[in-house]
């Protein structure tokens, strides 16, 4: 049951992630901010693995073409994902957008189902959709007039955006030889590696003046990187022992640090809707982990 413990850590570091981003893009344009998820993360996913081989000696892998196209499709999608994500930021408050967002569990079931092998039990599908239920709840998606069309598209087109990144993570540790956690470093590392570079190349070419943006919030961009890699490692580690719709709907955890982050450091009161979602959530979270 390791994985609930990767999840648990992820969904807690991906709350700070998210409030830090949703901060950020009042001053950094959504590239920027997209950026500022990776680019200091890729050293410290390097020293994570690095720490691995020290502490227990394993062999290199052998990275084939089928690892590789996962790869590029993750980092892709990942990059499409965030960008997404932070233009929900700029529509609408953070829980509204960071609740949107959340859809991935269910995407990544059917499509781990359809195209992927996933074999989801009863228990977990009806845990998944209840759990979906309550993202919907949490989002204000009841509230007549709270969103429009627009926001809504954005939100789930980011959610299976992150779905799918998840699922071809799951696919490219398990090409990999070598015994968790090292492949679930191994595929975070490459990811990491690859977005950056492709971010920089585009930042650098079309939008050069985000550079400087990034120099002159150091802190900020470091303190993005650092709670994004940390959320990475629980992430890719959580999906390389457990199917992706099963990680991501105890994930949805993240909901009751939101809620708190929104209390205590926003100054954002409880809000009805909230605690039914999160009462939905917890009973989805059971009904995954026995299933």
């Amino acid at each position: 049951m390791s994985w609930i413990f990767f999840t648990v850590l992820a969904a807690f570091m991906q709350t700070w992630r998210n409030a830090l981003q949703s901060k950020f893009s009042k001053d950094v344009t959504t590239s920027g901010v997209t950026l500022a998820r990776f680019i200091f993360a890729t050293p410290i996913a390097a020293t994570y693995l690095a720490v691995l081989y020290w502490v227990n000696p394993q062999v290199i892998p052998t990275f084939n073409q089928p690892f590789v196209l996962y790869i590029v499709i993750a980092s892709i999608m990942q990059i499409f994902a965030t960008s997404l994500m932070v233009i929900l930021f700029k529509q609408k408050n953070f829980a509204v957008g960071s609740g949107l967002a959340k859809s991935e569990a269910l995407v990544a079931g059917v499509l781990g189902m359809l195209f992927f092998g996933s074999q989801l039990s009863a228990l977990g599908w009806l845990g998944i959709v209840i759990g979906t239920s309550a993202v919907f709840v949490l989002s204000g998606f009841t509230n007549k007039g709270s969103l429009n069309i627009k926001t809504v598209f954005i939100g789930l087109a980011s959610g299976t955006c992150f779905a799918l990144t998840s699922l071809f993570v799951r696919e490219a540790s398990l090409q990999l030889e070598v015994p968790f956690p090292f492949s679930a470093a191994w595929v975070l590392l490459w990811v990491l590696c690859l977005q950056t570079i492709l971010l920089v190349s585009y930042i650098a070419y079309r939008e050069p003046e985000t550079v400087a943006q990034l120099k002159q919030h150091k802190k900020m961009t470091l303190a993005i990187s650092f709670t994004s890699c940390i959320g990475s490692i629980g992430w890719f580690s959580a999906m390389a022992l457990q199917y992706v719709a099963y990680v991501k709907t105890v994930g949805q955890i993240e909901v009751l640090f939101t809620i708190l982050l929104s209390v205590f450091w926003l100054k954002q009161p409880v809000k009805q809707n909230e605690l039914i979602g999160l009462a939905l959530i917890s009973v989805a979270a059971v009904m995954v982990m026995w299933s």
